[in-house]
């Protein structure tokens, strides 16, 4: 039977991160940002990470592309890349990999993108500094290349542009041709559709996947939004308060998903196959503090499946069995999950 990360001898993984935990000092505590992230990815796969604002997401891409080296952050665990830890990496060594083997797409390109300078200009320099040799024509006919790939109309003029100068998917699509400029393995989309609207959005996921197919590279693409992976991501890993709490295939978390929290997001999405009774239905309460987390399970302040006094879910932490394909980070015995998902989550309304 598969597993969520199968054992050595089994394992393929061009990324395979272990117990990660970061955390940041401040005057108040410390804040456990991400607390024990524990994932495998293939060439060519595509992990969907999801959950709502301060659940662990962005913090967790930033420690593999090592940008909280020089800062507070204590950073520990392991992020094995093609079999070398990017933590135990040389700030040297590091940063040649950055850019060439692992690229990010960042969430606001307005702020990414310098604005004195032209578009071309800066993705012609993130791929000189990977390849010296290239001439700065043979570079600026490459970066019209990626231009054109992602969809953005008369290259030849744009790439004198500068970012004020294009729309916010322009922007986007030129985020998206800097971060595969170099062709890396594995391309982290931190998440690239928030500002933009629903139809542009879909232009950017079936890019990044046309995109994928054309250039081998394994995906990690962070949202709080549900709807943005359901069609592109091949597994799902629900973090909430910095941990793992539901990780799985796309359709055993849509169609069979088992933590009340997964519950929460998936009720909180508009749907078509169902006649629409009353409002979305928000997850009640607030995310926790990461600095004084709630005892027991982080989400029973809010879980109205929550059962103190025979589960214990206030006092006892539940595991999160990485042995399985499908585990999740809930102290509800499964039979019970699956009666309540196929009840009250899944049955569309009459």
């Amino acid at each position: 039977m598969s597993t969520w990360v199968p054992t050595e001898e089994s394992s393929d993984a061009l990324l395979s991160v272990r117990d990660l935990k970061v955390a940041f000092p401040t005057e108040d505590g410390l804040v456990k940002s991400v607390d024990g992230i524990t994932f495998d990815l293939k060439a060519g796969e595509t992990l969907g990470i999801v959950g709502e604002s301060g659940s662990g997401k962005s913090v967790t891409s930033q420690a593999i592309m090592g940008l909280h080296r020089g800062t507070r952050a204590k950073v520990s665990g392991s992020i094995d890349f093609e079999g070398r830890d990017l933590l135990k990496l040389a700030d040297e060594e590091l940063r040649v990999m950055r850019g060439r083997d692992i690229a990010m797409i960042f969430q606001d390109p307005l702020s990414a993108l310098h604005p004195y300078y032209t578009v071309g200009n800066q993705i012609i320099e993130a791929y000189k500094v990977h390849n010296h040799s290239a001439s700065k024509a043979a570079a600026r006919a490459h970066v019209m290349d990626m231009l054109a790939k992602v969809g953005i109309p008369n290259p030849q003029k744009r790439i004198d542009q500068y970012p004020h100068e294009f729309s916010g998917g322009m922007r986007q699509r030129a985020m998206i041709a800097m971060a595969l400029v170099n062709s890396p393995r594995l391309v982290i989309a931190d998440e690239p559709t928030t500002a933009l609207d629903v139809t542009v959005q879909a232009q950017i996921l079936d890019l990044l996947v046309g995109l994928q197919d054309e250039f081998g590279a394994a995906i990690i693409i962070i949202t709080h939004d549900l709807g943005v992976v359901a069609e592109i991501a091949d597994k799902i890993m629900v973090m909430y308060a910095g941990k793992a709490v539901e990780g799985g295939t796309a359709d055993q978390t849509f169609y069979s998903a088992e933590h009340p929290y997964t519950w929460g997001l998936l009720q909180s999405m508009p749907r078509i196959d169902q006649a629409r009774q009353d409002r979305l239905r928000p997850i009640p309460g607030n995310p926790p503090s990461l600095i004084n987390p709630p005892s027991g399970c982080a989400f029973h302040p809010r879980c109205p499946y929550r059962d103190d006094e025979n589960l214990g879910c206030s006092t006892i932490v539940p595991d999160f069995d990485v042995s399985d394909w499908h585990p999740v980070r809930c102290l509800i015995p499964a039979p019970k999950r699956k009666q309540i998902f196929d009840t009250e989550i899944r049955t569309p309304a009459s």
